[in-house]
């Protein structure tokens, strides 16, 4: 997921780790699709932005992590602080429900789209709570995520700071509206591979916001997913 860059000048090459907002949707994608292993390679593992990994850990996920790369120098790194890097190999794995709030909300925020996919799939019911700034997100995440997710079947009541999701729930396929938000088109479309028959996700331009080869991306996984 991330990239190279040499530098003429006699200035080192830098490690531009992959952005692991993109990477959740493989990682929740090899999770709860049955016979699934993916690895990702480059991931920026910063902690403050690792929130959804721990969350899937603690739910029974399988994740390996191999820090092979060590610390990535970025163009603004001047004194050799870099952030860490890692690979990840995700297996398909069955899941438990589990609550989260307080700093937990604060690493994992822009990923509460496909963790909400992920915790469809799992036993009992998951509770989000302390999320209101999912209020003022691209969408109002906290209603759209709902929204969609129950045109799906999914079991979501909507809450002031957050939600209420319980699952396993087996989706069925449905047209879905992704409200301008990159995030929920991705999460809706990951959803879509295990939902029961095809599922379109209208409005999924947004996805080139943030990851514009995220069709592609999804397609050399083995996804069955295209542009219509």
């Amino acid at each position: 997921m991330g990239r190279s860059c040499g530098c003429a000048g006699g200035k080192r090459p830098l490690i531009i780790p992959g952005d692991f907002s993109s990477a959740a949707f493989p990682l929740v994608a090899a999770t709860i699709v049955r016979r699934s292993r993916v690895t990702l390679a480059n991931v920026g593992l910063n902690p403050t932005r690792t929130g959804l990994l721990d969350l899937l850990l603690e739910m029974g996920g399988v994740a390996a992590q191999a820090y092979d790369l060590g610390i990535s120098e970025s163009a603004e790194d001047t004194e050799g602080v870099g952030e860490p890097v890692g690979e990840l190999a995700v297996l398909h794995a069955d899941l438990h429900a589990v609550e989260v709030a307080g700093d937990t909300v604060v690493r994992a925020i822009d990923e509460f789209p496909i963790f909400a996919v992920l915790a469809t799939q799992a036993e009992g019911t998951t509770i989000v709570r302390d999320a209101a700034e999912l209020r003022v997100k691209e969408s109002d995440r906290i209603a759209s995520v709902a929204t969609e997710l129950r045109k799906m079947g999914a079991k979501v009541e909507e809450r002031p700071d957050g939600m209420a999701i319980t699952g396993p729930v087996k989706l069925r396929g449905a047209e879905v509206e992704c409200h301008r938000d990159h995030r929920l088109a991705m999460a809706l479309a990951v959803a879509g591979l295990v939902a029961d028959s095809p599922t379109i996700v209208k409005g999924a331009q947004a996805i080139n916001d943030s990851f514009p080869g995220f069709v592609e991306a999804m397609r050399q996984l083995g996804a069955q997913i295209k542009w219509e």
